[in-house]
């Protein structure tokens, strides 16, 4: 906890920028009966009827300290898709980056193997070098920015029901392009100091007895 947390603390560096990343699973539902029309003083509704189609994972990376977003729509959540999602940030979207801040969970496919399974050792060797990996501890994803940001994602965005990949792709890259726009930042406050005082179950006290 205490290593992300110090990672937060950092100010902003161009050449080490300090990326979330986090992904969501999305319902894709159609609506075989359409909209129901706008009346006087009504806000457009739906039928309640629905079709279930599939469902699709939403990768989110967020930089908070300059208020970029970027959201990359799949049909699975897979090792090979989180690999070419990492060569984009090291190549196309921080390519004059130092190194890259990367800030993640612990699930399976969040690690340097995925490359691997992807590209040539050669290549896969080249992007883990310009990532540096910062894990959230085990059940303390919260800990992790792009949570936040995946949490406004789902209310201004995704609450609709949408029913393929493209439609999400479409209304989640308009999103983006808004909040990266109005360069919607994340202010973190949470520090170790606060940590320190707070979470007492992690930080024993321990009494020093006086000699007389």
């Amino acid at each position: 906890m205490e290593d992300i947390l110090s990672v937060y603390q950092q100010p902003y560096d161009a050449k080490r920028p300090q990326v979330c990343l986090d992904e969501i699973h999305k319902n894709l539902r159609s609506t075989p009966k359409g909209e129901i029309p706008m009346k006087k003083g009504k806000a457009k509704r739906v039928d309640y009827e629905y079709e279930r189609k599939s469902t699709c994972a939403l990768f989110l990376a967020v930089e908070p300290l300059a208020g970029f977003r970027k959201v990359w729509v799949r049909s699975q959540r897979t090792k090979l898709d989180f690999a070419v999602i990492l060569k984009e940030l090291v190549d196309e979207i921080y390519p004059d980056a130092d190194k890259i801040v990367l800030v993640t969970d612990n699930l399976n496919i969040h690690h340097p193997a995925c490359l691997y399974e992807r590209y040539s050792p050669a290549e896969a060797r080249r992007i883990t070098e310009k990532i540096e990996w910062h894990y959230t501890p085990v059940h303390a994803s919260w800990l992790n920015i792009a949570e936040c940001e995946l949490s406004v994602l789902r209310r201004q965005c995704l609450r609709t029901r949408l029913p393929d990949i493209t439609s999400v792709s479409e209304k989640t890259a308009a999103w983006s392009q808004h909040r990266n726009a109005k360069q919607a930042c994340i202010d973190w406050r949470f520090t170790t100091d606060d940590a320190r005082i707070k979470l007492k179950r992690l930080y024993p006290v321990v009494n020093v007895q006086k000699s007389t």
